[in-house]
């Protein structure tokens, strides 16, 4: 998999809305510390569009990518925010100068469209982190922050954490992908379907219905696309939902019970998704996974 140079102090970072809309209030305090970082921030045509949901009509979304992807100035393109709409304009765009150029793309939820998208076709690296939308008031910086520039300026992550009482034991490595389990489902047979064979397998949600994970997970198991995995990384599930009769489960247990007729090492509770803390994610990236009495992630070269 190819990764994207690092950025430099006076590199060009452009913000898109590929998805839901934004407004300039709630992209001021990333902008600002953007240019803190040093860097210029480009912003994007319909970056403040307005129909209906979304920062433009598909087209107008489309074109601001597409620039981004096409201007050799521009270092990193952030994706403002997610909640629904890259996948209406994922077959609009041409990767060709971008697959010549490679530049890193940010974000996740909804952008999880890209990272399968890209790493399949291309292989080229692409990075699950916070978006401009989760960059606090005041220039304050947190953990997922430091993990977003650490990347940016050519660092591998290395976390280490707890261990969780749903994990299962064990070592492996591999290349890492998958993102936001909704989009992940999503995305089945179609030309941006992830493909899980021999890698480390990452799934995150927010605000689903509990019987709805179950039938996600079923769909991953059917699919053959855990069977082959060689380990299972889970992150936030959160603000979960349930019906008048209880489902009986929590999104942990469902996805513990999914998982349980396969031998590979399965990590919980790891702090990326929609959570507060969001650490950054080299997707397309070589992990090695610990899952032991204490717990590690650690990209290598």
């Amino acid at each position: 998999m190819i990764r994207p140079p690092s950025l430099l102090a006076g590199d060009r970072i452009g913000i898109v809305a590929p998805a839901r809309k934004v407004n300039p209030e709630e992209m001021a305090p990333a902008i600002e510390m953007l240019r803190q970082w040093g860097y210029e921030v480009i912003e994007a045509k319909h970056l403040y569009g307005d129909n209906h949901q979304f920062s433009g009509t598909d087209r107008e979304r489309a074109a601001d990518f597409q620039a981004m992807l096409d201007d050799d100035s521009i270092r990193a393109i952030f994706c403002a925010r997610g909640g629904y709409g890259s996948v209406r304009i994922i077959d609009l765009l041409d990767f060709t100068r971008f697959a010549e150029k490679p530049k890193w793309i940010v974000g996740y939820s909804d952008i999880t469209v890209f990272h399968s998208h890209i790493n399949k076709h291309f292989g080229i690296q692409t990075l699950h982190a916070a978006m401009p939308i989760n960059f606090p008031a005041g220039l304050k910086m947190n953990e997922s922050l430091e993990s977003l520039k650490n990347i940016l300026d050519g660092g591998l992550p290395d976390y280490h954490f707890p261990s969780h009482p749903f994990n299962r034991k064990g070592r492996a490595g591999g290349l890492l992908c998958g993102g936001n389990l909704s989009i992940l489902y999503s995305l089945t047979g179609t030309a941006s379907d992830i493909d899980t064979e021999g890698k480390i397998l990452f799934i995150e949600d927010l605000d689903e219905y509990l019987y709805h994970i179950d039938r996600m997970m079923m769909n991953l198991k059917r699919s053959g696309r855990l069977e082959g995995i060689a380990g299972l990384v889970v992150g936030g599930m959160n603000d979960m939902n349930d019906n008048a009769v209880p489902f009986g489960k929590t999104a942990y247990e469902i996805i513990a019970e999914m998982v349980a007729v396969y031998n590979f090492p399965v990590i919980f509770d790891f702090k990326s998704g929609h959570n507060s803390e969001n650490l950054g994610l080299i997707i397309g990236g070589n992990v090695h996974l610990d899952a032991g009495e204490s717990c590690s992630l650690r990209f290598i070269d």
